[in-house]
């Protein structure tokens, strides 16, 4: 295909598609190994009780069977973490923004209002987000002008959704966010609010540092960072997850007999009478745990 070409390919894409969010069908149509049911607005539906099982779960136990099967680019560190202690779980809802160039935020801007929708865009996030959600925002690393919340947009958001949030930009405020009962993961704090960008997409695909968020994944946040879950490997992590916490248990029962040295149980027990032991255990748990 000749550049021209290309060109016109991009031109021919209604400009509401970049600028609005992805549609239902657009949503259905990038996630299509999703094996739950969905949103209204297509988003997927990972199930409740298979989010409580990862509750527990840490950034190394969700990194490798991530890892094992192709997706090594699903966690991100470096983070200030607001409530570090709280886990952050939930599905995500996507918010682009870019810096602002006038011509397009004009545009933008007319849709919004001519939509009914507030001039501030943070507010227009929030306004669209429902229990369970965990807003992530692309907010290119910015931290000057690019304080996504303060205390009072904080609280909405825990308000609509029972959820921190990750904003890959700045928060303010945070003297009155540290009372709140909200993980929220930002690169910095600065005092000076949102300014200078736009909203450039609502429910799109957005780079959270090395990681790709789809609209639906589901986001799991603990005091070392966030990993990213496609919804179609959720069932499988909990799976590897719930096995990790068995053999967690196991050696740590048998180091506080104090009769092994770490190396005889860790990473793997290592004589035949301790490998048999723990595969009649780790049966017995399956069994008990429905994980045949």
């Amino acid at each position: 295909m000749s550049k021209l070409l290309l060109i016109l390919a991009f031109v021919v894409v209604p400009l509401s598609a970049q600028m609005e969010g992805f549609s239902r069908r657009q949503i259905i149509k990038y996630t299509p190994k999703n094996p739950y049911g969905r949103f209204a607005d297509g988003r997927p539906n990972v199930p409740d009780d298979l989010i409580g099982k990862l509750r527990r779960a840490s950034s190394e136990m969700l990194w490798k069977p991530l890892w094992d099967r192709g997706y090594q680019f699903q966690w991100e560190g470096h983070w200030r973490i607001n409530r570090p202690e709280i886990k952050l779980i939930g599905r995500a809802f996507t918010a682009e923004y870019m810096p602002v160039r006038p011509d397009v935020e004009e545009v933008i801007e007319t849709d919004a209002a001519r939509e009914g929708l507030s001039d501030r865009t943070h507010t227009r996030v929030i306004g669209m987000l429902q229990p369970g959600d965990v807003l992530v925002v692309d907010l290119f690393g910015k931290i000057e002008e690019g304080s996504m919340t303060g205390d009072n947009l904080s609280a909405a958001i825990y308000a609509a959704t029972g959820n921190g949030f990750v904003v890959d930009g700045g928060i303010r405020d945070l003297d009155g966010i540290r009372k709140q009962p909200v993980p929220i993961y930002y690169r910095e704090a600065h005092v000076k609010p949102l300014r200078n960008v736009m909203l450039s997409g609502i429910n799109v695909p957005v780079q959270i540092g090395d990681v790709t968020v789809m609209p639906g994944d589901l986001i799991v946040g603990d005091a070392e960072g966030i990993t990213v879950i496609p919804p179609h490997l959720v069932s499988d992590v909990v799976r590897e997850v719930l096995l990790t916490e068995l053999k967690d248990q196991w050696t740590q029962e048998m180091l506080a007999t104090k009769k092994y040295k770490a190396g005889e149980l860790y990473p793997t027990p290592k004589t035949p009478e301790l490998v048999r032991e723990y595969e009649e255990w780790l049966a017995r748990k399956k069994t008990e745990l429905g994980l045949e």
